[in-house]
């Protein structure tokens, strides 16, 4: 049986490896629905919509607590009503399997 990116955690990129191709990213994006690539295939992002700011605030920490125990920080925008998390591996510049991971994490997270 082969392992869900949920079932996986995290493990530290201390560099030295290259970032996933764009056809590799593609992959991955199969097995984390919604999420999306930018053009060049550098950065994983996903806009959630919620029904005010204090439900917005409370994904994002809650996605703060998921990074913290994963070791893997994405970027996040959010307000009223909505919340952007954006993911790449700033040691490589690029996507790794640990982005996926964490994607399908935070969807998780928001029920999803």
């Amino acid at each position: 049986m082969v392992e869900s990116l949920a079932q996986k955690v995290c493990t530290p990129c201390l560099g030295g490896v290259l970032p996933l191709t764009k056809e590799a990213a593609e992959t991955y994006l199969s097995q984390t629905p919604g999420w999306e690539l930018d053009d060049e295939g550098h950065w994983l992002r996903r806009n959630f919509k919620f029904i005010d700011f204090r439900e917005a605030q409370a994904f994002i920490d809650n996605v703060g607590h998921l990074a913290e125990e994963q070791g893997h920080h994405p970027d996040i925008c959010f307000g009223w009503g909505y919340a952007t998390i954006s993911l790449q591996t700033h040691k490589i510049r690029g996507l790794h399997e640990n982005d996926f991971i964490m994607a399908d994490k935070v969807s998780r997270l928001a029920g999803l």
